[in-house]
């Protein structure tokens, strides 16, 4: 069964506790966090992917709302609040759901499954965006630049950005790997590590801690040594 990976963000414990309870009674969500304040949360979000976010709009120092406009890569976004006068305002954000507290669970399940409906939109599109182009467009620096995948060697994450190595130069662009990842095909790029996803053609050596592409070596995480499986032809 696949698993979503959920996170919460929310000041008030007990919130917190009835979302955590909710989220263990479904077998196909993974809780992979809970935070009082977005910009952990926000942390979060640039080192893994996370599938919902479910997110109250009162937190301390950054807003809920506010907290939203600073993404760049946005998981399925379910707000949750006691204020039902934000609701326009969030679904101008392109929030999946919005939660009225205090909420049932049959109200929250209906909030998962709407965010699985359109994560699940959102792949079977990346799917078919790949399957008939060999590029894709990026923007960097203000325009939208095409990025050949034949001629990508690796692509590399710097904080918000990321960096895409090609065979003639390399570009910096406003979007994390995770997100990157998904436009991606997946028969020709592998991530090896949290920061590096490399183009299984380019690769010149490998073994089990690194591969070497162009004469630089990329160490291989131990969470993705497992795919080096992949990599064989034979």
């Amino acid at each position: 069964m696949e698993k979503y990976k959920v996170i919460i963000v929310e000041d008030e414990p007990p919130a917190t506790n009835i979302l955590k309870n909710f989220i263990q009674r479904v077998p196909h969500l993974q809780l992979q966090g809970e935070f009082r304040e977005a910009i952990s949360a926000g942390h979060q979000l640039q080192q893994e992917e996370t599938d919902i976010l479910f997110l109250d709009i009162h937190l301390p120092e950054l807003k809920g709302l506010d907290f939203l406009r600073t993404l760049t890569n946005t998981p399925a976004v379910v707000l949750t609040t006691a204020y039902h006068e934000y609701a326009i305002e969030g679904f101008e954000l392109g929030v999946t759901d919005y939660l009225l507290k205090p909420f049932s669970f049959d109200r929250f399940l209906l909030s998962v499954n709407k965010a699985i409906k359109e994560i699940n939109a959102r792949h079977a599109l990346a799917k078919r965006s790949v399957a008939v182009d060999d590029f894709l467009f990026l923007t960097i620096d203000r325009k939208k630049v095409k990025i050949i995948f034949d001629e990508i060697q690796y692509i590399e994450s710097s904080r918000e950005y990321v960096r895409i190595v090609t065979q003639k130069t390399s570009y910096l662009s406003k979007i994390s790997t995770t997100e990157l990842e998904k436009l991606l095909p997946p028969e020709r790029f592998r991530r090896i590590q949290r920061s590096f996803i490399v183009a299984i053609d380019k690769i010149e050596s490998y073994n089990k801690e690194y591969v070497e592409i162009n004469g630089k070596r990329i160490s291989i995480g131990a969470a993705f040594r497992k795919e080096m499986t992949y990599f064989k032809r034979d």
